[in-house]
């Protein structure tokens, strides 16, 4: 059996007399390691039900099961304990579910459920509801059961409590407080309590704790990087005394912090068991040695990690390919036009993945794609445009253009909640077709058309009816940019999104602000054909045709996927990009902290180590973000990987100064010591770089402070300063419209007047 596996698996197999940490780095066989150990433990005479093995998804215990089913006899692995927390969690506490004052057909709510129960409380508490929004809420709660903070800690809690008033959730204990009880008085436990229950069952009931330990003579977990708090107590609590426990994992992909993970509970596994046995799984069986190389390089720079050396007895390979992009459309056109390019060359689609940090990011790659006739998938989500936030937008521009879209304005007419409900829309609807009208003419003059609502509702219904009337007005007088920033804004959309700081909440803005972008740029686009006026029709026109493309492929259609890196974990493709490697891109512009910073890392590593022949990377020097261009330093994690297993390339637009840029860039004087990264992490590397480039250099132009200029689509104005800043020349302007402006003159295409 264990002939299939080389010297550092069989170890690690072998070993299962005390605590045991199995580091197992990227495409080092960590699964099959778990799989080999179980069905090891098996052939032994290990009885099946003594051994618990915990994953993080159903779908790896499946396959674990399957695997091991071939290893042994599967009558010998019928009674294994193996499932996800949740799962085997949710099985124990029905069997001791009277020890915790619940009855074991207990209800286990969903997101949904719970969403449902918290805006129930929060109306009932009298909660604006604009603040104390459901998925908000769930989430500070979710935070504090990750954590073991149950209402009465988290009430006495000064930390939390500042937390709280610096989002104006002034009543978030009480919240927390009457949904648990709200649960308990339903008999019901959500996906948290099922590890919270878990913990407290053995933490506070000796007799039961005992039970458990001694049923799991083995407990084995798989992914621990991403355990949380709760997590590691259970699993610590359930290995005890005789601590034969075995974690597998790798610190170098903790990636879902956000998700209450704590790399901790690797990093520290040793110190927490005493005579605890490392074994590192370090021979890559995925990738090339170059992207193997490549990855070590740059996650060596990470202070807090388990030492290890992953190396690839495969062939050399191509070095990995970087890319300088003008724009965010430029990358985007770049990307779609190598991966035609490489089909051509015989790739298979399903062989190629675009990876991103934010799913906004995939509204330009998906125009480029369509554009191109390349098939692609939205893999662990929706296409651009198919989202929630940008259909809901999309719909307040469509009833504005056309105030008979009844579809469209069910949609949105309460959204942002305005008090608006189904109920009412009955009778609207019923008395439209009584009428033989449109849903709007009748939501315009309720009274009119003899709609039986009271006046109140009535009153809510005009004014909806209004401020449509006034989004149509700005039809004829805005360019599409400007209507929809004007619509966006005033239809609440936007703030009800920047009131969300969940990291859903935060996507659903970054999302908007997207749309927002794509807005302009084709606006700006139309500019430079010479179109003075882009209304939002053209817009719509455009959207209409790209929501439509694709509905009707195959699943056996070769598709190219794309994907956030965190949606990439765990899976592998012969070829891969990795776009937008930019300051406040990637790493997040949220995140500041070193910790924060070293799993940006580590995100980076997890995305280079996906790639198992050819890894592409790039970056624009000026992106569409927020509704306005942004100019882009390079992330600084591009500077951590070592010069020799990188390839450097331009795209056809690139200029001397930009070829001069990257040269400085990669020049010899950029190097820095691992020791003085170590003890600046927080301080972007690409900025001590620069810093002899930072400051602004006169430059000879055909510009001067005080030319009045025209640009097509900002209008006239008036040159302020001409400078080369980082080996970039630009030109700011004081337009007379847009107001200040800052453009890359290489671009500008600006005419004197």
């Amino acid at each position: 059996m264990l002939d299939q596996l080389n010297e550092s698996q069989q170890a690690a197999v072998l070993y299962n007399e005390g605590p045991q940490l199995i580091i197992a780095g990227a495409g080092a066989g960590k699964t099959r390691v778990l799989t080999y150990k179980i069905a090891y433990l098996l052939s032994q005479g290990v009885p099946s039900h003594s051994i618990l093995a915990l994953t993080f998804t159903n779908k790896a215990a499946r396959e674990m099961k399957e695997r091991i089913m071939h290893l042994v006899d599967p009558g010998q692995a019928r009674y294994l304990w193996m499932g996800t927390f949740h799962s085997i969690f949710a099985r124990i506490l029905r069997t001791e579910a009277d020890s915790l004052g619940f009855t074991r057909d207990f209800t286990i709510y969903d997101t949904a459920d719970s969403k449902s129960l918290l805006k129930s409380i929060c109306h009932e508490l009298d909660l604006d509801d604009k603040v104390y929004k459901p998925a908000t809420v769930l989430g500070r709660i979710s935070d504090a059961k990750n954590r073991l903070i149950l209402p009465n800690d988290y009430a006495l809690s000064k930390e939390i409590g500042q937390q709280d008033r610096n989002n104006r959730l002034y009543k978030m204990a009480d919240v927390y407080a009457l949904y648990q009880a709200r649960l308990k008085a339903a008999n019901a436990m959500d996906f948290d309590d099922l590890l919270v229950n878990m913990c407290l069952l053995l933490q506070h009931n000796d007799v039961i704790r005992a039970r458990y330990q001694e049923i799991f003579q083995y407990v084995l977990v798989d992914e621990y990087q991403d355990t949380n708090y709760v997590q590691y107590l259970i699993v610590k609590l359930l290995a005890e005394p005789q601590n034969r426990i075995a974690v597998v994992g790798d610190d170098a992909q903790s990636i879902y912090s956000f998700r209450g993970a704590d790399i901790r509970n690797i990093l520290h596994f040793q110190q927490g068991y005493s005579n605890a046995k490392l074994f590192k799984l370090e021979r890559n069986y995925r990738s090339t040695q170059t992207i193997v190389n490549a990855a070590n390089s740059l996650i060596h720079h990470n202070v807090n990690q388990i030492e290890k050396q992953i190396y690839s007895e495969k062939e050399e390979g191509d070095k990995i390919h970087l890319t300088d992009y003008g724009s965010d459309r430029d990358e985007a056109t770049g990307v779609a036009e190598e991966v035609q390019r490489l089909g051509k060359r015989r790739t298979a689609f399903n062989d190629i993945a675009v990876l991103y940090r934010t799913n906004a990011q995939s509204r330009s790659l998906e125009n480029e794609f369509r554009r191109l006739n390349i098939p692609y998938r939205i893999y662990g989500g929706i296409s651009f445009y198919q989202r929630k936030e940008i259909k809901d937008a999309i719909s307040y521009f469509r009833v504005a253009a056309n105030d008979h879209d009844n579809e469209g304005l069910l949609r949105i007419i309460n959204y942002p909640a305005r008090g608006i409900g189904d109920t009412t829309m009955r009778k609207v609807s019923v008395c439209s077709i009584e009428q033989n009208v449109s849903l709007f003419d009748v939501v315009s003059a309720p009274d009119a058309y003899g709609l039986e609502v009271s006046a109140g509702t009535a009153k809510k219904l005009t004014a909806f009816a209004a401020m449509i009337t006034r989004f149509k007005d700005y039809i004829d007088s805005c360019d599409a940019y400007t209507f929809a920033d004007k619509v966006l804004h005033e239809s609440g959309i936007m703030t009800a999104a920047a009131l969300d700081h969940t990291p859903e909440g935060i996507e659903r803005l970054q999302n908007l602000q997207e749309l927002l972008s794509g807005i302009k740029e084709l606006v700006e686009q139309r500019g430079e054909e010479g179109v003075s006026f882009t209304p939002i029709y053209d817009f719509l026109n455009e959207v209409s045709l790209l929501t439509d493309q694709d509905e009707n492929l195959t699943d056996e259609t070769q598709r190219v996927t794309l994907m956030t890196v965190h949606a990439a974990k765990g899976l592998e493709f012969p070829v891969v990009f990795v776009v937008g490697l930019e300051e406040d891109l990637f790493p997040s512009q949220y995140c500041t902290s070193p910790r924060e910073i070293e799993e940006e890392r580590r995100l980076l590593y997890v995305a280079i180590t996906r790639a198992m022949e050819s890894c592409y990377l790039s970056y624009a020097r000026q992106r569409f973000r927020n509704g306005s261009v942004n100019f882009s330093s390079p992330s600084r994690f591009l500077e951590d990987i070592d010069r020799r297993y990188i390839q450097r390339f331009q795209n056809s637009e690139s200029t001397t100064s930009r070829k001069a840029f990257f040269s400085n860039f990669f020049g010899r004087g950029s190097v820095t010591t691992g020791a003085s990264r170590h003890s600046d992490a927080s301080t972007p590397n690409i900025t001590r770089v620069a810093t002899s480039l930072a400051a602004r250099q006169k430059i000879d132009s055909d510009f001067t402070q005080g030319d009045r200029v025209h640009h097509r689509v900002f209008g006239d104005g008036t040159v302020e300063q001409v400078y080369r800043e980082n080996d970039n020349d630009k030109i700011d302007i004081l337009f007379d419209g847009p107001g200040h402006k800052t453009l890359l003159l290489i671009y500008a295409k600006l005419e004197k007047i």
